[in-house]
């Protein structure tokens, strides 16, 4: 009986310092809020538009495999919408294959939190994946340009791909535009044409943020580019998902 007593008593030992090494493990954990467009209309075309999924998926599983807690926020909370042209399966990648039969994900997706209700204090980091859905609604969403600013000023990286960089044309910071003097990337005036949207869009990207007085760069069209500077990280294209992520990934590190 004294042997059967002691065994369960350091089992019950055992099992309290596994919970407690989880919780531990969990409080450690980097936090990153995903930004997501609730915009599901191109313009005045008639076409549906959305985020695209391998520039939410591709670094969502990055930062995710490496152990970061991911909460999504749209505008509107709820499921944002897609953009079809992404989830053709010419367009697919291992991440999006991951994406589409991923069901906590997609989950996830359905409840996404509204931006109104999100606090900078409670994350590590905030990304922006792209698609042309924000140019519509994020940019001139004040919860998103308010979160933007609060997250640089307390000292959090901000990281954007695509076409996510025109969220940061009024973003301001001590007065000034917080891509003034940046060097910065983004979906380029090429790359828009190319897709044949220059006509469609609010305004060009690269454009826009040039104006703003940031120091723009590009590489080859859809070839992978990513630029950092200090706190900001910008990708040029959805081949660039992966490269904001990682470079976010070395920041919470």
């Amino acid at each position: 009986m004294k042997r059967i007593a002691l065994l369960a008593i350091i089992a019950f030992g055992a099992s309290n310092i596994s919970v407690m090494a989880q919780k531990s493990n969990k409080k450690g954990m980097k936090k990153v809020l995903f930004v997501v467009t609730s915009n599901d209309k191109l313009g005045n075309t008639g076409e549906k538009t959305g985020f695209w999924s391998e520039e939410l998926a591709a670094p969502y599983y990055e930062l995710l495999d490496q152990g970061v807690e991911i909460t999504i926020a749209t505008p509107l909370g709820g499921q944002p919408p897609i953009d079809p042209k992404s989830a053709d399966p010419a367009s697919a990648t291992e991440d999006t294959k991951r994406f589409d039969t991923d069901k906590v994900l997609q989950e996830k997706l359905k409840h996404t939190h509204k931006l109104s209700t999100i606090n900078q204090k409670d994350y590590d980091a905030v990304f922006y994946p792209g698609g042309h859905g924000p140019l519509w609604d994020l940019v001139e969403d004040k919860n998103s340009i308010a979160l933007i600013e609060s997250f640089y000023n307390h000292k959090k990286p901000v990281a954007f791909v695509c076409h996510a960089p025109a969220v940061l044309k009024n973003v301001k910071v001590n007065g000034e535009f917080l891509v003034k003097g940046k060097n910065v990337t983004g979906f380029t005036n090429e790359e828009e044409e190319a897709v044949g949207l220059t006509k469609v869009v609010p305004f060009l990207l690269e454009d826009a943020l040039t104006q703003n007085g940031a120091k723009f760069s590009k590489g080859p069209n859809w070839a992978p580019y990513a630029v950092e500077d200090g706190l900001l990280i910008t990708g040029q294209n959805p081949a660039s998902s992966k490269l904001v992520a990682g470079k976010l990934l070395k920041k919470l590190k």
